[in-house]
C-alpha cells in the first residue's frame, strides 16, 4: 500500500506540473517542482541531524528506566486490568505479563522496546488461539489497544517540534494526552461491544475511575481558566510533568543502585544511530510530499475542503491538518513527513502546526501495527480488528482537532 501511495505522489505531481506547463503556460512549473525536491531532501537531513542531541537525551533516560525496573513496575500495575479485559487468557499466563510490558513501554514512549514485547505477547496469545489463522478476541483487543495506545510522554512529537524551532515544544503535551485517551476509550468500547465483553466490573471500574479522575482534574483545572491563559497553563503543567518524569526516572535508578550516568551514556549512544536511520525515510516521504505541494495538489485539496466546510458555516483552519490525518492510519513515516511539511509551510507554532502534532501523537499507525503483529503469528482472518482500530483512529483525530481549537485557536 505504501509503495503505491509513494509512487502516486510523484506521478500525480509530474502529471499536474506537465498540464500546468503545456496548458497553463507556466514556464516555472518544473523548475519549481525540482527545487521543491531538493529543498525537501535538504530539510530531511537538517531535521535528522538536529534530532541527535534530543534523541540522545531521551534514549539515555529511557535506558535508566528499563534497567532500574521502572517499566516492570508499571507493567505489574496494569496486569490486573488485562486479566479482566481478556477473560479467555488464564490467570498467570505469560501473555498477561508481556501485554502489560508492551503497554507500559508504549506509555513511556519506548517504541523500540514496545514492538518486540508486542510481538512476543501476540505469539503467546496465539498459543491459546484455537483457530490459528483467525484472530482471537484477546488478540484483537490487544491490537486495538496498541493502535490507540495512551502515551504519557509523547517524546517523538516533542522532538520534532523542538527541531522545527517551536517556542515551546511541550505545549502539545496535554492535548496529545487527552486525544490519545479519547482514541483508547473509543477503541476499547468498540471492541467490548462487538465481543460482548463486560467492562462493568469492580476492577475495570477502579482503573477507569482512577484514570478518569486524573484526566478530569486536568480538564477541570484548565476549564476554570480564561481562554487566554489556557495555553500558557497547559504549557507550564506539561513542562512540569515532563521534568517530574525526568527526576523520577533518575531518582528511581539511583535508588536501585543503577549507575545512572553510565547507563544514560549507553542509552544516549543510540540517539545518533536512530537519527541517521530515519534520514532515508524522511527523504523519501518529504520529497514526495514536497512535489505534491509544488504541483498544487495539496493547495487544491485544501481549497476544495475549505470551500466545502466554509459553505456549511464551519471554521476551515483545520483543513491544513487533514493530509496528516488521512495518512496516519497507513504510514507512520508518511504522517510524520506530512506533519513536518505542514510545520514548514504553515509554521510550527501556527494552529495547523499544533494540530498536526496533536494528530500525530493521538494514535498509532493501524495498518502497520496490524501487519506486523498479525503477520508475526500468521493471522489471515482479522475479523473486527481493522474496523475497531480505524474507529479508534477517527476518534483520536477528531479529538485532536477539537482540542487544538480549544487550546491554541
Amino acid at each position: 500500500m505504501l509503495n503505491l501511495i509513494w509512487l502516486l505522489f510523484f506521478v500525480i505531481a509530474f502529471a499536474l506540473s506537465l498540464f500546468d506547463w503545456i496548458f497553463g503556460g507556466n514556464q516555472a512549473a518544473f523548475p519549481d517542482l525540482v527545487k521543491a525536491l531538493f529543498d525537501m531532501a535538504k530539510l530531511s537531513v537538517t531535521i535528522s541531524i538536529g534530532l541527535i542531541g534530543i534523541l540522545a537525551f531521551w534514549l539515555g533516560l529511557l535506558k535508566i528506566a528499563q534497567q532500574s525496573g521502572l517499566v516492570n513496575k508499571l507493567a505489574r500495575l496494569l496486569a490486573p486490568l488485562f486479566r479482566k479485559l481478556m477473560p479467555e487468557v488464564p490467570d498467570g499466563h505469560p501473555a498477561l505479563g508481556s501485554i502489560s510490558m508492551n503497554m507500559a513501554a508504549n506509555m513511556l514512549g519506548l517504541d523500540n522496546a514496545a514492538t518486540p514485547m508486542g510481538i512476543r505477547a501476540m505469539e503467546q496469545l496465539q498459543e491459546l488461539n484455537p483457530v490459528k489463522n483467525t484472530a482471537s478476541n484477546a488478540q484483537i483487543l490487544f491490537l486495538v489497544l496498541n493502535t490507540s495506545a495512551v502515551t504519557i510522554i509523547p517524546i517523538t512529537v516533542m522532538l520534532y517540534r523542538a527541531q522545527m524551532g517551536a517556542a515551546d515544544p511541550a505545549a502539545i503535551f496535554l492535548p496529545i494526552l487527552l486525544a490519545t485517551c479519547a482514541s483508547t476509550f473509543v477503541g476499547l468500547v468498540a471492541v467490548s461491544i462487538v465481543q460482548k465483553l463486560s467492562i462493568f466490573n469492580r476492577v475495570i471500574g477502579l482503573y477507569f475511575l482512577a484514570f478518569a479522575s486524573i484526566i478530569g482534574t486536568l480538564v477541570w483545572a484548565l476549564m476554570t481558566l480564561p481562554p487566554d491563559d489556557m495555553s500558557a497553563m497547559s504549557s507550564a503543567l506539561g513542562n512540569f510533568l515532563l521534568m517530574l518524569a525526568i527526576v523520577v526516572i533518575l531518582l528511581h535508578g539511583w535508588k536501585r543502585k543503577i549507575a545512572v550516568y553510565e547507563e544514560f551514556v549507553e542509552g544516549a549512544k543510540e540517539g545518533f544511530k536512530v537519527a541517521v536511520t530515519i534520514i532515508p525515510y524522511l527523504v523519501a516521504m518529504l520529497t514526495a510530499i514536497g512535489a505534491l505541494r509544488a504541483s498544487g495538489v495539496l493547495d487544491a485539496f485544501a481549497s476544495g475542503l475549505s470551500w466545502l466546510f466554509g459553505s456549511l458555516g464551519l471554521d476551515t483552519r483545520f483543513v491544513e491538518a487533514i493530509p496528516t490525518a488521512l495518512m496516519k492510519p497507513f504510514s507512520g513515516s508518511g504522517a510524520r513527513a506530512m506533519m513536518l511539511e505542514t510545520m514548514e509551510s504553515q509554521g510550527v507554532d501556527s494552529l495547523a502546526g499544533y494540530m498536526v502534532a496533536t494528530i500525530q501523537g493521538s494514535t498509532e499507525t493501524t495498518f502497520y501495527v496490524l501487519t506486523v503483529y498479525f503477520g508475526a503469528v500468521g493471522i489471515k482472518r482479522i475479523r473486527h480488528a481493522l474496523s475497531c482500530g480505524l474507529l479508534a483512529d477517527l476518534a483520536g483525530i477528531i479529538a485532536a482537532i477539537c482540542l487544538s481549537y480549544w487550546f491554541f485557536a
